[in-house]
């Protein structure tokens, strides 16, 4: 019986000491913490655009600095209102997807349920080395603004137009590019475009009057595919140009850069001179890409409609693949929908916005270029709340038409595509793509 009782006892310790000993185990694991857990998924998701000189309001690349924002932090991932990001997931798959993964909400959400604890510091990874200043890295040349622009504290600003001359001496094929503003508190967005010589007189640097500009409202189906157009872009949201391996935009030898900036009021008096930062593709290109625009300006929206709808396409007039997709509406756009329409009149939808944001002005790139045969046809459907119930809607009992103030409207879908039949490498390239001047 001693015997008996004493192997008793012997199991009933192993037991509780295993059930201690798995018990510790779990409770140390279920520990989540900045360093091991919660600083991998910052650096990777959040820390692009929350550091210092870029666009977000607050820094997030150290323990000190993440700490009092924990709870927000948990709210604007949970509700997935950051990372920004309004495709349908039904669709068509973006290599540019910032969403955070179910996987890593719920570890945000332990961490701060948990009272977000900093953890060992073995564990932090270092931050990636942000090239400062560029996220595209370091220009190969940078062309800012020939004159700087003043800025008055108050007043409606129309849109205004500078005239930037490369002086490159050859072709050169840009692969990324992108744009800094001046005066990040008064610059709403700027839109670089290239004007080739060959396409009517080359304006002087400086600033130049709309007039003497082609309209941006005609459609880009009526231009021909070797002549002047968008570069690259910048809007709240908007990321720099990034193109593929092999592919890149155009820029001849000789051409004018036209920045079109829109400037506005809040109060005190600024001073801005935006540039554009270019890098030129290293390696052979292949493929040209083209920005066009399905675009849409005779409209009227209804004082008080709630669901108005405004249609634009665009036709391939020759095989081609779509890159990316990038809409573009004002303060009462609610919902924009690109869908390719074959040939045989069968069709797919390629990116649907549900919830327009006009804070945030996105690009979609495909993960894989979306092939659109000769003849068929890119349609773009918007909607638009002109209602007292849209809460930014600046004057529900107005009509409103095409216009560039924020108060107006747009409707534009852009894309960028390539032609199937181009294949540059068998043309003679610039000798010295990769060179600044």
């Amino acid at each position: 019986m001693k015997r008996a009782l004493t192997t008793s006892l012997i199991g009933l310790c192993f037991a509780v000491g295993m059930y201690q000993l798995c018990h510790v185990s779990q409770s140390s694991a279920a520990v989540v913490t900045f360093n091991k857990d919660i600083a991998p998924i910052i650096q990777t998701k959040c820390q692009a655009c929350h550091r210092p000189g870029e666009v977000a309001p607050m820094a997030l690349l150290t323990y000190k600095q993440v700490r009092p924002w924990a709870k927000s932090i948990r709210e604007a991932v949970t509700s997935r209102t950051m990372p920004p990001w309004f495709a349908d997931e039904k669709h068509t798959e973006f290599s540019n997807d910032p969403r955070l993964s179910q996987k890593e909400i719920d570890t945000i959400q332990a961490w701060v349920s948990g009272g977000a604890p900093e953890g060992d510091p073995k564990d932090l990874p270092p931050n990636p080395n942000f090239p400062e200043g560029w996220q595209i890295g370091k220009p190969d040349v940078v062309l800012p603004m020939t004159v700087e622009f003043n800025i008055p504290a108050e007043g409606t600003i129309p849109y205004k137009y500078f005239a930037v001359p490369t002086n490159f001496t050859e072709d050169k094929f840009v692969q990324f590019a992108e744009i800094r503003q001046g005066d990040r508190a008064h610059v709403h967005h700027v839109i670089v475009s290239v004007r080739y010589p060959e396409h009517g007189e080359l304006p002087p640097a400086g600033e130049i009057e709309p007039a003497k500009l082609s309209s941006v409202r005609r459609s880009s189906n009526d231009r021909p595919a070797d002549s002047d157009g968008r570069l690259v872009g910048w809007a709240p949201g908007e990321a720099p140009l990034e193109l593929r391996e092999g592919q890149a935009k155009l820029v001849k030898k000789g051409s004018v850069l036209i920045f079109q900036v829109h400037y506005t009021t809040n109060g005190e008096a600024g001073k801005d001179r935006s540039s554009v930062g270019l890098i030129f593709s290293k390696a052979p290109v292949e493929k040209r890409v083209i920005t066009a625009g399905a675009v849409q300006s005779n409209f009227v929206i209804p004082a008080g409609a709630a669901n108005h709808e405004v249609a634009s396409e665009f036709t391939f007039k020759e095989d081609s693949h779509i890159d990316s997709l990038h809409p573009h509406m004002h303060m009462r756009g609610k919902d924009f929908k690109y869908t390719l329409v074959y040939p045989d009149g069968k069709s797919k939808v390629l990116l649907w916005i549900p919830r327009w944001d006009f804070g945030w002005q996105l690009t979609y790139v495909f993960k894989e270029e979306v092939f659109a045969p000769k003849g068929s046809k890119l349609v773009c459907v918007a909607h638009y709340d002109n209602s007292i119930n849209n809460k930014f809607n600046p004057d529900p009992t107005k009509d409103v038409r095409w216009g560039d103030q924020t108060w107006e409207e747009m409707m534009i879908g852009y894309l960028d595509y390539t032609l199937d039949k181009q294949d540059l490498r068998k043309q003679p390239q610039a000798a010295s793509s990769s060179s600044s001047k």
